[in-house]
C-alpha cells in the first residue's frame, strides 16, 4: 500500500499538497498506525493559520485526532499488540494524523471502542481529553455537591458537546450551557444540559432564571469576548477553567477580590513536556471507550466526508473555520 499524507505546502502555506510518507521504525514507545479516519479541531486551523503568517521550510503535517490499526509496535510500547484498533489525539511537536500511516507514543492511545466504527471513533479523542482535563482535574466537578453550579461556555461545539454529558456522568452539580441558536440549545439539553442560555448579556439571562452567580466556569470559546461576563458571574472562590488562549492579557483585578482560581487547560501539555503522568491520556481515552461501550456517553460526529485529498482536507478546514459547528467533522479514508 502506498503511504502518503496531506501537508502545508511551503511554497504556499495557504494551500495543501499530497507528499508521500517516508519508510520510518516505530521508536522505543511508539505505535505504527494505519490511519482509518481522522477529525478536524480549531488547533488546526491556529496551527495552520500560524504556519502562513510566520513561514514554512518543509511540508507540515496537520491532524489531531485519528483511529486507526497498529500495525508495528516499539520495544517499550507495552499494552498493544500488531492488529490493534486503536484511538488517539497526537503529540502537536510531532507529525500529524493526516496521513495514511502515522509513528505515535503508545502512551497517549487507548483502544478505540468497539461499538463505534472508525469515522465516529475519529471524532472523540480530543475533545474527550480536554473535556476530562478541565472538568475533573482543574475544576474538579466531581467533589462538588448538587448546590454547585457548572457553566460551559460554548455547550454545542466540540469539547462541549463532551463535557455535558461527562459531567452529568461523572458530578452532581447543575450544568447551564450557552447555545445562541434554537438548534445549538436542542443539541446541548439532548446531551444532559439541565439549562441553556445565550451567552449575549449573560449576567441578565442568567438572573431570568433566578442565578445570580455560579461555581464553576467551563470556556470553551472566546475567553477575551466572555471574561467580563465570566468575572460577573463567577462566585467568590469559585473556579474558571478555560482551553482559549487570550490575545490580550486579562484584567485580573475583576476577579482578584473574588478569590477566584483561574485555570489553563491544554490537552498537549502531557505530551509537550514528556511529563510522569503522560501515560493518564491513555487511561483516560479507556474509560471513555468503556462509557461509549456501556451506552452511557455519545458521540458527536456530525459531519463526515470521505477520502483522505487536499480536496476534503481544504473542505474541512473550511467548514471548521466558519465557527458555528454543532459537535464534530471527520474523514473517514
Amino acid at each position: 500500500m502506498s503511504k502518503y499524507a496531506i501537508a502545508v505546502d511551503p511554497a504556499n502555506p495557504q494551500q495543501f499538497i499530497q507528499i508521500p510518507v517516508p519508510e520510518a521504525a516505530p521508536g522505543e514507545f511508539d505505535l505504527l498506525v494505519e490511519v482509518k479516519a481522522i477529525a478536524m479541531n480549531p488547533v488546526d486551523t491556529k496551527v495552520h493559520a500560524g504556519l502562513k503568517k510566520n513561514g514554512l521550510q518543509q511540508p507540515r503535517i496537520l491532524g489531531w485526532d485519528a483511529t486507526g490499526i497498529v500495525v508495528a509496535v516499539g520495544p517499550k510500547a507495552t499494552g498493544f499488540s500488531i492488529g490493534d484498533e486503536v484511538w488517539y489525539a497526537g503529540d502537536i511537536t510531532r507529525s500529524g494524523s493526516n496521513t495514511t500511516h502515522q509513528l505515535i507514543d503508545s502512551r497517549i492511545v487507548g483502544h478505540k471502542p468497539k461499538s463505534l466504527n472508525w469515522v465516529e471513533s475519529a471524532a472523540i479523542p480530543l475533545t474527550a481529553l480536554t473535556a476530562w482535563e478541565g472538568l475533573f482535574e482543574h475544576l474538579k466537578i466531581q467533589d462538588a455537591g448538587s448546590d454547585k453550579t457548572l457553566l460551559i461556555i460554548g455547550g454545542a461545539g466540540g469539547v462541549g458537546s463532551l463535557a455535558i454529558p461527562l459531567a452529568a456522568l461523572r458530578s452532581k452539580v447543575r450544568i447551564i450551557a450557552t447555545a445562541s441558536r434554537p438548534e445549538s440549545a436542542k443539541w446541548c439539553l439532548e446531551r444532559g444540559a439541565d439549562l441553556t442560555v445565550d451567552y449575549h448579556n449573560l449576567q441578565e439571562n442568567l438572573l431570568e432564571h433566578n442565578i445570580k452567580q455560579v461555581d464553576y466556569i467551563f470556556c470553551l470559546n472566546d475567553t477575551d469576548g466572555h471574561w467580563k461576563s465570566m468575572s460577573e458571574v463567577i462566585a467568590p472562590f469559585g473556579h474558571i477553567c478555560s482551553i482559549v488562549e487570550s490575545a490580550q492579557p486579562l484584567e485580573q483585578s475583576l476577579i482578584r477580590s473574588k478569590g477566584v482560581a483561574l485555570h489553563w487547560e491544554l490537552m498537549f501539555t502531557r505530551s509537550m513536556y514528556q511529563t510522569p503522568d503522560m501515560a493518564e491520556q491513555g487511561r483516560i481515552l479507556q474509560r471513555v471507550a468503556d462509557m461509549i461501550d456501556k451506552g452511557e456517553l455519545k458521540g458527536t460526529l456530525n459531519t463526515t466526508l470521505h477520502g483522505l485529498s487536499v480536496e476534503t482536507i481544504t473542505q474541512a478546514h473550511a467548514k471548521q473555520l466558519e465557527g458555528h459547528m454543532t459537535g464534530k467533522i471527520a474523514i473517514e479514508f
